[in-house]
């Protein structure tokens, strides 16, 4: 895999450590990531950002939300649901404070970042019913945090991204709330791992086959291998017609890039208005890894303008 990575991301990767994911690395890998984030906050001196507590899914607990605005604000404005990473297994919203805080600076707009339950604690339905909820808050809440209802869209990256696609195929079927436009990057949709890209990334450096399918064992639980609804992984719908508009990107040394492709060519043959980018040499998450190489930078300022872009239309 090494000789075929993005010049712009070699030395990056070179020095990325093997990380794989077992039961009993799990604790380590989420206290270690969340106790880092938690003591070094990013802050933006144009963005205000406060947490809140909000009703989750009937006969659930409540759910956290993060909360990013301009600290300026004097008309309503659109709404991104963010929905974070991490395999359905790990993460927190403060994981995305920068790119959040990039979202209302850029994009001009409200943010509502959605800390949902996590695998394998919590299996499907839990956690994506978990992002429903806090569509629906943002939605019945708009007019009090200063943001069009008519504008709302939602966006995830990865397990995110794969969140992302779920809470559109339950908007659209559920009959709302209305999502505008929908951001789903390098998308974790499809648990069949079937695909030649599913199957080629082994590289413990990066998400790969084996975390590949333990997240989503952990996602499923009892239903891994088994029926499957499109909810959970939304690659297995029957039908694309009536989603929002789309934006998705992937690297072609994702494990995810061939379930990307497939996913944009059943939105693109279903109506759905889909901008898709594949972005060569580039492996799972490399925006969010190696931040600061020219690539990872050009696809980050592409799909924040394709959020500000769709927030006009």
């Amino acid at each position: 895999m090494e000789e075929k990575v993005h010049p712009d991301l070699k030395d990056m990767f070179s020095v990325l450590p093997a990380s794989p994911i077992t039961p009993e690395s799990l604790a380590i890998i989420r206290s270690t990531m969340n106790e880092v984030l938690l003591s070094n906050p990013q802050h933006h001196e144009a963005v205000s950002t406060h947490d809140k507590l909000i009703p989750g899914p009937p006969g659930d607990p409540e759910v956290r939300i993060k909360i990013y605005e301009p600290v300026d604000k004097h008309q309503q404005l659109p709404g991104l649901l963010w929905i974070h990473g991490g395999g359905y297994l790990i993460g927190i919203p403060e994981m995305d404070d920068g790119l959040c805080q990039r979202f209302v600076t850029e994009a001009n707009c409200v943010v509502v970042s959605v800390d949902y339950r996590l695998a394998p604690e919590t299996t499907f339905p839990g956690p994506v019913e978990d992002c429903y909820a806090a569509l629906k808050w943002f939605a019945e809440h708009a007019d009090s945090l200063g943001v069009d209802a008519s504008r709302i869209a939602v966006a995830g990256a990865s397990a995110g991204g794969g969140l992302t696609a779920s809470v559109s195929l339950l908007a659209r079927d559920r009959n709302g709330p209305a999502i505008s436009f929908q951001m789903p990057l390098y998308p974790m949709i499809d648990d069949r791992i079937m695909t030649k890209s599913s199957q080629e990334i082994s590289d413990e450096r990066v998400w790969n086959k084996e975390k590949n399918i333990h997240g989503w064992s952990a996602y499923l639980g009892d239903s891994y291998g088994g029926e499957v609804s499109p909810f959970a992984a939304p690659a297995r719908a029957e039908t694309f017609e009536g989603l929002p508009p789309t934006y998705t990107c992937v690297g072609d040394l994702d494990p995810f890039r061939d379930e990307t492709l497939e996913y944009v060519t059943k939105l693109s043959q279903a109506g759905v208005p889909t901008e898709f980018h594949l972005y060569p040499g580039c492996f799972h998450g490399f925006d969010m890894l190696a931040p600061n190489a020219a690539i990872s930078q050009t696809a980050a300022t592409q799909y924040v303008d394709a959020l500000r872009r769709a927030f006009k239309k």
